[in-house]
């Protein structure tokens, strides 16, 4: 066990490195800038003598791996952790990081950079005192989670699968809980096609796509069912050109968030089948559920509850939480494998510019993932 003071000892070294990442700015869809906060988790696997490999992206960032006591025959530990975030470059010209209170401001610094520099203080102080564990552990930095996990997902779930424990580094819930449970996430688009016409000379020809859509949104916000934790929300509209044209063409964005895959087949069903209203009209249906449902069942009380005993160790009250966000631990519980998230840091205001670490709870999170990684088996 390493106590929580050595790491309330480096606390300046973490919150300088993270500084540094989250000043490398690193939106989802600009690859080069990703790339750049590669380079820095790059050097810092360097120093702690990881084998590295690069998983190349063409349209985004690349993955990066870091692996030690690498073994194909035995079963190790995958570490999750994202590179992206969902603000654009120059974000820091009106959202600078700075330190003020005891907190961290800036752009990614909660979701989830500083879940990066927990990680990585964790195996250098594991290493640095000879506790580190001779199981296999894979640490994978993803570049587009932020955007779905696309991409990356195969390699996410490639690697969760040679793994008996995996651990993610997002953010904690505001009390420090653990995300032991989390809602499917899914997104559809509904396009509707009419029939352009003249609005003033030949309005009755047409067939308002907009009308229609406007039937759909109806109809679709009626899936949402609170009593089984089910949301339908559409949150983006767009249609027609200009005003004295009939539309032809609408569309619409639906999220979705669903507990249990029932729920994920129950919206799939009504949306493929919804039908035109209007004459001469018709629908298009795309989309569907992005990450699974992660819920909190028997295999993950028992790890939430081991987790929670080993914290015990180390002074934490460690308690059970759950978000209606997805993340790629979403990926990790079907397949069947032990997850944890949340492991991150603890702060607020992820995705505004009000985001922000609680810089004292960089060196408790790392004392609780090496808690976990050496205690663990």
């Amino acid at each position: 066990m390493i106590p929580i003071d050595y790491y309330q000892n480096i606390q300046n070294k973490m919150s300088q490195l993270l500084r540094q990442m989250v000043e490398t700015e690193s939106p989802s869809h600009n690859k080069e800038a990703v790339d750049r906060m590669g380079l820095i988790v790059c050097e810092q696997l360097k120093n702690l003598k990881a084998d590295i490999s690069i998983d190349k992206q063409d349209k985004t960032g690349n993955n990066i791996l870091g692996q030690w006591n690498k073994d194909d025959n035995q079963k190790g530990i995958l570490l999750l952790s994202h590179m992206d975030t969902v603000f654009p470059c120059g974000t820091l010209s009106d959202f600078p990081c700075i330190e003020e209170a005891g907190h961290l401001h800036g752009p990614g610094a909660l979701d989830m950079k500083a879940g990066i520099v927990i990680l990585l203080t964790c195996l250098e102080s594991l290493q640095n005192l000879g506790k580190f564990p001779q199981k296999p552990i894979n640490a994978l930095f993803t570049s587009d989670e932020e955007t779905g996990s696309h991409q990356s997902r195969p390699f996410i779930e490639r690697l969760a699968r040679k793994s008996d424990l995996v651990l993610c580094l997002e953010p904690a819930m505001p009390d420090g809980a653990l995300k032991t449970w989390r809602k499917g996430v899914g997104n559809y688009k509904i396009t509707t096609y009419g029939r352009a016409a003249h609005a003033g000379s030949d309005h009755a020809y047409g067939r308002n796509a907009i009308e229609e859509i406007a039937h759909q949104i109806l109809a679709i916000q009626q899936f949402t069912d609170y009593q089984k934790g089910t949301t339908v929300s559409v949150g983006v509209i767009h249609g027609g050109t200009v005003s004295n044209v009939v539309p032809d063409n609408a569309y619409a964005y639906v999220d979705v968030r669903v507990t249990n895959e029932a729920e994920a087949n129950r919206i799939a069903q009504q949306m493929t089948s919804l039908k035109p209203v209007l004459k001469d009209t018709r629908l298009e249906i795309k989309g569907g559920l992005n990450r699974p449902p992660m819920p909190y069942n028997n295999l993950m009380d028992k790890t939430f509850t081991k987790a929670q005993q080993i914290a015990l160790k180390i002074g934490i009250q460690l308690n059970a939480g759950g978000s209606g966000g997805g993340s790629d631990a979403n990926f990790v519980a079907p397949l069947g494998i032990p997850v944890l998230d949340g492991l991150g840091a603890l702060g607020s205001g992820m995705h505004s510019k009000d985001e922000y670490v609680i810089i004292k709870s960089l060196p408790e999170r790392a004392a609780l993932l090496a808690a976990i990684l050496y205690e663990w088996f």
